[in-house]
């Protein structure tokens, strides 16, 4: 099996991996493996399937501008 290193990660996501492989009860090597697996089998055909099926969800919505929204939060 391969091995990989990831160098220079900030302190604060170790810690938040740590934390999230301890309420998973793994280790923080079977949380990472268990990442990049996931990871790897996702592509940009899925990504397309779930944005089509968000846009299905929410299609018929009426949805504001952003532009209109961050025109009104620049003007406070």
């Amino acid at each position: 099996m391969a091995q990989v290193l990831v160098r220079e990660l900030k302190a604060e996501v170790v810690t938040r991996l740590k934390a999230r492989a301890r309420n998973r009860g793994r280790s923080l090597q079977a949380e990472l493996k268990e990442i990049l697996e996931r990871a790897s089998l996702q592509d940009a055909f899925d990504a397309r399937a779930i944005a089509l099926r968000i846009r299905r969800r929410l299609a018929g919505r009426r949805h504001s501008d952003s532009a209109d929204l961050l025109a009104e939060d620049r003007a406070r």
